[in-house]
């Protein structure tokens, strides 16, 4: 059994016929971003209509999302579990944009 720190550290993880899988899988080649969750896709969709690289304020506001620290920090960690699992890119100033 993992644990809360291992967690975390991966992302969320469901079961799929008795295996852990994670919800936001490693991107490959020629995969769509329909294999995400919901919540993901919307984000994947407002990093991709942005004119340049996003900020996680920019994200929460196109969201309707309150930008309190604390959803902040949460859509900061779906961007940057985003940007690890290959779907977007951070850059060096903490924006992130598609890699596309």
């Amino acid at each position: 059994m993992r644990t809360e720190a291992e967690r975390t550290a991966t992302g969320p993880a469901g079961q799929v016929a008795g295996r852990a899988v994670l919800a936001v899988p490693p991107r490959e080649r020629g995969m769509d971003d329909a294999v995400l969750p919901a919540d993901y896709q919307r984000i994947m969709e407002v990093v991709r209509r942005a004119d340049g690289p996003v900020m996680v304020k920019q994200v929460c506001g196109e969201l309707g999302i309150a930008s309190a620290p604390a959803r902040s920090e949460a859509m900061r960690a779906k961007l940057n579990r985003l940007a690890e699992r290959g779907w977007l890119r951070k850059l060096v100033d903490g924006k992130f944009t598609t890699t596309l």
